[in-house]
């Protein structure tokens, strides 16, 4: 019986898994020091490990990549799996924000209100009315409720249309390379990543805005810390999705990826694709609902 042998690249020994190990364990351990003392040198020296991390080792597979070493269907698939565990793992990171948020509003604020079987605000806040956003935390010695809410009409609406229009742009361009037009892929990413720019920079100014002018900070009770928990990590999303963007336009430039063999911008697609769901969601269930 003829028995066919099929070849699968083994990587040689690399440092890149024990940097990864001692990176992420520096940073862990740095965070937990800054949550107690307010700075944590251990935190830096963790977040320029990563930083030194993702450029190393993402730049090795990239050199494997254009020798032709991962030109094989069970590579191709191993990393198409993985992509969609990561952006699983993404999936399932903010829907446990979500989870936080439907819980505030539909659990603990009406049964602080009175709902319930046992009304606790009779022992706590006997005055303490539900509605949402809270406007008025039931104890304002400790926290003071914001003056007005973000209006979704104006800067949420505007960077709604930016992140849409980034996704269509960044179908355009992936067609483009499909197509092999490589200058049309580049001006199509080039235009997603001045979007996905300007999103950062509205957001930045709303966050400004709402700081400044509506009361609506940190400390502006549950409101304020579920609107900068949800918005602040789909910001940071927005940052890392913009830096991949900026990358793989790079590689672009450089010739690399055929219409045939594109993972890395798939890859990137998939994520920005991912980040721009989310922030839909977003805008209808903390700006609007």
């Amino acid at each position: 019986m003829c028995m066919s042998q099929q070849h699968y690249y083994v990587p040689e020994q690399s440092h890149w898994p024990i940097v990864a190990a001692v990176s992420l364990f520096l940073l862990a351990a740095g965070t937990a020091h800054a949550l107690i003392h307010g700075q944590s040198l251990l935190l830096l020296i963790g977040l320029v490990g990563v930083i030194y991390l993702f450029v190393g080792w993402f730049s090795t597979v990239v050199k494997e990549n254009q020798e032709g070493l991962l030109n094989d269907p069970q590579v191709d698939r191993s990393f198409r799996l993985g992509m969609s565990w990561f952006i699983f793992s993404e999936v399932m990171f903010f829907a446990a924000l979500f989870g936080a948020l439907f819980y505030v509003r539909h659990l603990a604020v009406p049964w602080l209100a009175g709902e319930g079987d046992k009304p606790m605000n009779v022992l706590l806040w006997p005055e303490f009315i539900n509605s949402w956003p809270v406007m008025n935390p039931p104890d304002t010695q400790l926290f003071q409720g914001p003056t007005t809410t973000v209006d979704p009409w104006h800067l949420p609406l505007l960077n709604t249309l930016l992140l849409v229009t980034s996704s269509i742009t960044l179908t355009f361009a992936h067609h483009a390379l499909k197509h092999e037009k490589r200058i049309t892929a580049i001006n199509w990413m080039l235009a997603t990543i001045a979007l996905g720019i300007a999103f950062l920079f509205v957001q930045a100014y709303e966050y400004y805005e709402a700081y400044t002018h509506l009361g609506l900070t940190l400390h502006a009770g549950i409101y304020g810390g579920t609107f900068f928990i949800l918005t602040g990590f789909h910001g940071m999303h927005v940052t890392l999705g913009t830096i991949i963007l900026i990358v793989i336009t790079g590689r672009l430039m450089r010739g690399h990826f055929s219409p045939q063999r594109h993972f890395g911008f798939e890859a990137s697609a998939w994520y920005w694709h991912f980040v721009d769901v989310v922030w839909l969601g977003l805008f209808i269930f903390v700006y609007v609902l």
